[in-house]
């Protein structure tokens, strides 16, 4: 079994991404990672060379400029990185997500146990959203809970918009990959870094999405959608959460939830009242008798 890592980046430092912890989370059970090397103006390309791994396959890339639909030069990019994998299984993580050492015997196994499986082409992830601070994870079905990031690489797939895979069996119409749930996390934290970060980070990309951000000057969420974190963040990300993490997220105790808030608040009640998960999907659930599977 050969397994691919990909992931693509751009100004990973000055954006404040978790970029080199993110790699290193996963490459010791890769046998290749392939990284879209966007052309940056810090020193990601430096701090990604400085790693000196053999294992790892960088792909310098110019980014569409004109393009600021939905953000699908965010999805070019996944693509020229997943297109030049070669490994039996490619396995997606973008650079603000971290796996626990911890899982890693147990995500070789899984893949291992559905490589000849050809039901099974996906594997997924159950997701810690981290918001504010490294002390808060968003737990409402606006957020993704489940997502897959592993996927069989000799599929005719794409990606419309870098968050999902989807499986084209016909030339005009794609499907969601058939997916196993893996008893494993993908650690986000995209939504924790300084504000400095975030600000800078939604001035240079929101023009992808045709949009003009105003200045960030704060987190700020719907109480009801956070839960305080009560687990251990994976030793790999912990000295990037003491230097570059917000440190000063509070609360809005004055917070007015919006239309799609109270939906959220609506849906949740109903999860606590009849033991459901209801999030929205991007793969089709197959159960199996593994215990790794929900």
């Amino acid at each position: 079994m050969k397994v691919s890592g990909f992931t693509f980046i751009r100004n990973g430092t000055s954006l404040g991404y978790p970029f080199i912890e993110s790699i290193k989370s996963i490459l010791p059970i890769c046998d290749e990672f392939v990284i879209a090397l966007g052309k940056s103006e810090d020193d990601t390309l430096d701090k990604i060379r400085a790693l000196k791994s053999k294992k790892i396959k960088i792909i310098e890339t110019l980014w569409n400029e004109n393009i600021s639909d939905r953000g699908f030069v965010y999805a070019q990019q996944k693509m020229i990185a997943q297109y030049n994998c070669s490994g039996d299984w490619a396995f997606y993580l973008e650079g603000d997500e971290i796996i626990d050492p911890k899982d890693h015997k147990k995500i070789l196994a899984s893949m291992r146990q559905y490589l000849n499986n050809k039901d099974i082409e996906a594997l997924a992830f159950k997701y810690h959203h981290f918001y504010g601070s490294p002390d808060w994870i968003a737990i409402s079905p606006g957020w993704y809970r489940q997502e897959c990031r592993i996927i069989r690489n000799n599929l005719r797939s794409w990606d419309p918009d870098s968050l999902y895979f989807l499986i084209m069996d016909k030339n005009k119409k794609g499907r969601y990959p058939k997916a196993v749930l893996l008893d494993a996390f993908i650690y986000h934290y995209g939504h924790v870094r300084k504000l400095d970060y975030m600000n800078n980070k939604l001035k240079k990309v929101g023009k992808y999405w045709g949009q003009k951000h105003a200045i960030f000057n704060k987190y700020n969420i719907d109480p009801k959608a956070l839960k305080r974190f009560e687990g251990k963040h994976p030793i790999s990300i912990r000295n990037w959460l003491k230097e570059h993490a917000e440190k000063k997220f509070f609360i809005d105790p004055h917070y007015h939830p919006t239309l799609k808030d109270i939906r959220h608040r609506m849906v949740m009640k109903l999860e606590k009242l009849f033991s459901l998960e209801i999030s929205k999907k991007h793969f089709q659930l197959i159960r199996t008798n593994s215990s790794e599977n929900n």
